[in-house]
């Protein structure tokens, strides 16, 4: 297994429960608009992170960066907190990073989709399988 399925894996194994949760809230958001998609960015980020926020998620998220990077077997070099630069709600979902030894770890918990032309966000995955999206970036 590489280090991506490594983190995917154990992400899922010990957080499933809390990307359940995002993805409600991603429906939530979804379930507000007047068609299945819309133009509007803030009508996708600012209540989507209204909903997380709700839902006591954001608070949740560094924990789950944590893990992930502790079953890489590595530690981060100071506690991760709900902000930047460890955790971004972007207007595809909740984005997470780690600068480790070797690499940086990107974990983007992909919710909502954008489509061009015309340019419009749309609810994306629907399982905590297909949400989540792990990457390995050199420094």
């Amino acid at each position: 297994m590489n280090r991506k399925q490594i983190v995917h894996e154990a992400v899922l194994d010990d957080h499933e429960s809390l990307l359940e949760t995002i993805l409600d809230c991603a429906d939530g958001v979804a379930a507000s608009w007047d068609d299945e998609g819309t133009a509007e960015r803030q009508r996708v980020v600012e209540p989507f992170e209204s909903a997380l926020a709700d839902r006591d998620v954001t608070d949740r998220l560094p924990t789950l960066l944590a893990d992930a990077v502790a079953a890489l077997g590595e530690e981060l070099p100071a506690e991760p907190v709900a902000a930047p630069p460890y955790l971004t709600i972007t207007s595809v979902g909740p984005v997470l990073r780690a600068t480790l030894a070797d690499t940086r770890l990107v974990m983007t918990i992909r919710v909502f989709v954008i489509e061009r032309d015309p340019t419009r966000y749309v609810r994306g995955a629907t399982t905590p399988s297909e949400a989540l999206e792990v990457a390995l970036k050199s420094h």
